[in-house]
């Protein structure tokens, strides 16, 4: 039987490259987002469903499951992929940016599990949330950022812990930086150069490089595999092994 995806944010960058992975390993996958022209873009190149929902909306979160149960059939693996930043420290951040980063990046990923629960418990699935380097490491002024990738990662442990036991695998995948569209968008902001940003933010890096997001796109295709039925609870870190690294030591880098 053909199993059914959900990949939340699958417009661009690591949500498009994770579903054209599912799609090529044989699932039937709805890509979501709250823009249509890439999602529709993503959909025909894979052969699935593209579906404008905000996860902060919990009237467009239920609308968007029915959907997928009416049109693909209930979801063996969700791909919590959505997510937005807003820079600044506790003392430069607004109320209402720090809420716009919490309820995308934390609220919306609760609404999405909690309507796509009775789906992953009817098909034994699998959740991969994707958190941050950020969530494991704090940066300097991104206070909202961090706070809410480090949420995600308790909340995907809570979820394997509460429902493992009912076949349900939950895990967590924390990547450094990896070439997206707003990855990009914040190399341009360091500028000239983004190929030269992306150097001075990787000069630390044990691989000296950026990620791809086909390759965060390679584990969460593993997680939600066969090969990957005992890994439940996990945090992955895909950073190129920066965030093994002891900063005080880091002088010591070639």
């Amino acid at each position: 039987m053909t199993r059914v995806a959900l990949v939340t944010g699958g417009g661009t960058g690591i949500g498009a490259a994770v579903a054209r992975r599912l799609a090529g390993d044989g699932f039937r996958v709805c890509v979501s987002g709250r823009r249509l022209e890439p999602l529709e873009a993503v959909a025909a190149e894979t052969g699935g469903l593209a579906v404008t929902a905000d996860t902060r909306d919990e009237g467009e979160v239920a609308a968007l499951l029915e959907t997928v149960r009416s049109r693909l059939g209930s979801v063996g693996a969700l791909v919590c992929c959505a997510g937005t930043g807003a820079a600044g420290t506790v003392l430069e951040q607004t109320l209402e940016r720090w809420e716009t980063v919490l309820s995308t990046n934390l609220t919306g990923v609760f609404l999405v599990c909690r309507a796509a629960l009775p789906h992953l418990l009817e098909t034994k699935g699998s959740i991969v949330t994707i958190s941050s380097l950020g969530g494991l490491c704090a940066a300097p002024a991104s206070a909202a950022y961090n706070a809410s990738k480090a949420g995600l990662i308790m909340l995907t442990q809570c979820l394997a812990v509460d429902h493992g036991a009912q076949g349900v695998r939950a895990n967590c995948i924390c990547p450094g930086w990896i070439r997206t569209p707003m990855a990009d968008e914040e190399m341009d902001a360091l500028g000239p150069d983004r190929e030269e940003a992306y150097a001075r933010a990787n000069a630390l890096n044990p691989l000296r490089r950026p990620g791809s997001p086909e390759e965060v796109a390679g584990a969460v295709a593993w997680l939600v595999g066969p090969e990957a039925s005992y890994v439940n609870g996990a945090v992955l870190s895909i950073d190129g092994g920066v965030g093994a690294l002891d900063a005080g030591m880091a002088v010591y880098v070639a």
